[in-house]
């Protein structure tokens, strides 16, 4: 379950987790096209019930998604890659779009030697290279950055090869007002927000910290996000991981927190276990909120798997509405 750090790996992680599903449709003279799709889908329920929201049971899509990979080797050492995705929602028929999402869609090229280059619409790599290695649930659960973060379009990004168990990462996303009117206009004007870090990883220890420009455009509060995660392979099973996030409060926006979390994998035959704990300090308010999560994921082969998820978000420590227990019971199907 340990995380590799090497060049190939890194970028085979921001191609996605489930390239070992990918289906290879095209293979010759240096170029390759892969397809991978999933359909996923179950129940859920539970949850906030913030504005008297119904939060009973309901039948429902988990992340279903199609996905083209595209590469072609241009000399020994350099490789270059494209890829698209699109989500749908896989529970119900869909006559308006068919497609709700285009996830990501972005070019490349790879080099051993020099690092690799990506340009378009793909996840933050803050998330992908610093925090997710707590990102291991399917729904809920997950309380530290998301995919989506400052990232997800009109994106450049940079990592560095491997170094001796040392990469760098630096990405841009730039925020255009170009071709608005006036009164469409904002008093930020165009905005750059750039991330950065840093990863090591020697034995079964992996070490990251990173940054993120939160910007007000992005979804933020305008104030420096850092993030920083150890994990630990103690042995072929079991994982450990330990993290911790901040931000700083905004004078206008709010939203400073301070967030630890704690948690472990532990892997046997089909079976995967996940448990994790959060502690959540609020800027704006007084209390604090512990919130953890756990899950059973069960390989019935390699495309087909089931899981059953459980998170107690305890949003109800800070706030004034209820807050039950989540749960969620699923399958997914792997192409």
């Amino acid at each position: 379950m340990f995380k590799k750090t090497t060049l190939a790996l890194a970028v085979s992680g921001l191609l996605g987790a489930s390239a070992a599903q990918a289906a290879m449709v095209y293979d010759q003279d240096g170029t390759t096209l892969d397809i991978y799709g999933r359909i996923a889908m179950g129940f859920e329920g539970g949850g906030a019930e913030e504005n008297n929201v119904d939060n009973s049971e309901e039948f429902r899509n988990f992340g279903s998604r199609l996905r083209i990979t595209a590469g072609h080797q241009i000399t020994s050492d350099l490789r270059a890659f494209a890829r698209v995705e699109w989500r749908f929602t896989g529970d119900e028929r869909n006559q308006a779009s068919g497609f709700d999402e285009v996830r990501n869609s972005y070019i490349g090229l790879d080099s051993e030697q020099y690092g690799t280059f990506t340009a378009g619409n793909f996840d933050s790599f803050y998330d992908s290279e610093v925090m997710g290695v707590f990102d291991v649930y399917v729904e809920r659960g997950y309380e530290f950055a998301g995919g989506g973060l400052q990232a997800r379009g009109d994106s450049l990004a940079y990592m560095t090869p491997d170094l001796n168990g040392f990469q760098a990462f630096i990405a841009a996303k730039h925020f255009s007002e170009r071709g608005l009117e006036p009164s469409d206009q904002t008093s930020e004007g165009n905005v750059i927000a750039t991330q950065g870090g840093v990863t090591y990883a020697t034995g079964p220890l992996r070490l990251a910290l990173g940054y993120v420009e939160d910007t007000v455009r992005g979804g933020g509060n305008g104030e420096t996000r850092v993030g920083t995660t150890a994990e630990y392979a103690i042995n072929d099973a079991f994982s450990a991981r330990l993290g911790y996030e901040t931000r700083g409060d905004s004078d206008t926006q709010g939203g400073g927190f301070d967030t630890v979390g704690l948690g472990g994998t532990f892997a046997t035959g089909a079976w995967t276990f996940y448990l994790d704990y959060y502690n959540i300090e609020l800027d704006s308010v007084s209390d604090s909120r512990d919130a953890w999560a756990a899950a059973a994921h069960y390989d019935l082969s390699n495309n087909f798997d089931v899981f059953v998820e459980l998170n107690d978000a305890n949003e109800d420590a800070v706030n004034s509405y209820e807050d039950d227990l989540y749960y969620a019971v699923g399958a997914r199907y792997h192409f």
